[in-house]
């Protein structure tokens, strides 16, 4: 039988207009301190994004989902959150804020499979 793995997980948002608080979910980011393991995923539909706000930038937009993918990633050299260690930038990926890039609360599983995890969690809630 596979070891299962505790995770933490929450969705990435897109909060065109902070203001309004209208969002579209647009990635994943799963932690699981154990197996040191640090993932986010993003796929931004512009079209559904242009439902929110004709007028948003996507260009910008997908600028900030790249910071916070790098800064997850532990390669954004503009960035000291991306020499944290892995649960540090977990938290500060999913810490409450008011800003275009925003991300729901945390939400723990348990998994065989991190990587196919982020996938499935991908494919429900942003697919």
């Amino acid at each position: 039988m596979p070891e299962k793995h505790l995770y933490e997980y929450a969705i990435i948002r897109v909060v065109p207009r902070v203001e309004k608080e209208e969002f579209i979910n647009v990635g994943v980011v799963l932690c699981s301190i154990q197996q040191q393991y640090l993932r986010c995923t993003a796929v931004l539909n512009e079209q559904k994004l242009k439902a929110l706000d004709p007028e948003t930038d996507t260009e910008t937009i997908r600028k900030h989902l790249q910071a916070f993918i790098q800064v997850c990633e532990g390669k954004n050299a503009n960035s000291p959150i991306s020499k944290e260690p892995i649960a540090s930038r977990f938290r500060w990926l999913t810490a409450v804020r008011s800003s275009i890039i925003q991300t729901s609360r945390p939400h723990p599983g348990i998994s065989p499979d991190l990587d196919e995890t982020v996938d499935a969690l991908l494919k429900a809630y942003v697919q």
